[in-house]
């Protein structure tokens, strides 16, 4: 049995603190996960550019309530649905996460929480568990799943070295050329038909 497990931003939706940092004016939030493996170094960083600009939750929201899915999206997902089991693994937020859900037609997704004040400053951050992308990817192959994964950036790394067969879906140069043995897809129909093909196999 198959479970595809799916990055969320730069995979399906766009970067949200792309375009929160585009939104707001900030250069700095332009940093994401493609550019820092470190999620909680990358976290705690951003938490203190609010801070400092006296941001929080609904500003946030504000943004990504303009945010729809990449061209495509939700009918590869659809597709890819029909075929074998999806679960989404993001490093993001329920409390981001669930107007994105919603457009892409209620997909599964696990992912982290935040802590916030209830003026709406964000103070803090809980992740589901230690390495939750690899973690899940293991929990799923303990109870009989062959895992395939695709994603975009370093914190997905581990997920798709563990799978079955994993895919490097949008990513960036530097990561390509650091992994030349992981497959790099630029479209849905590629990661569609590679998916596809790993399930043959």
């Amino acid at each position: 049995m198959y479970i595809t497990c799916l990055d969320l931003e730069g995979v399906l939706v766009p970067e949200i603190w792309i375009a929160f940092s585009q939104a707001s004016g900030i250069p700095e939030l332009k940093r994401t996960t493609r550019d820092e493996p470190d999620y909680d170094k990358l976290m705690n960083w951003r938490l203190g550019i609010l801070k400092e600009h006296g941001l929080g939750l609904r500003e946030i929201q504000q943004t990504i309530a303009t945010i729809d899915p990449l061209p495509g999206a939700k009918e590869f997902l659809d597709e890819l649905r029909s075929i074998t089991q999806v679960l989404i693994l993001s490093d993001t937020f329920s409390e981001f996460a669930s107007p994105l859900m919603k457009k892409l037609g209620w997909p599964t997704i696990f992912c982290n929480s935040l802590e916030v004040q209830p003026g709406g400053e964000i103070t803090g951050f809980r992740m589901r568990c230690k390495e939750s992308k690899l973690t899940t990817v293991k929990a799923l192959q303990s109870i009989g799943y062959e895992t395939i994964a695709a994603g975009d950036s370093y914190n997905d790394l581990a997920m798709i070295q563990a799978s079955k067969a994993g895919f490097l879906f949008r990513s960036t140069e530097a990561i390509k050329a650091d992994h030349p043995e992981l497959p790099a897809y630029e479209t849905f129909e590629e990661l569609l038909g590679g998916i596809r093909k790993a399930m043959e196999e």
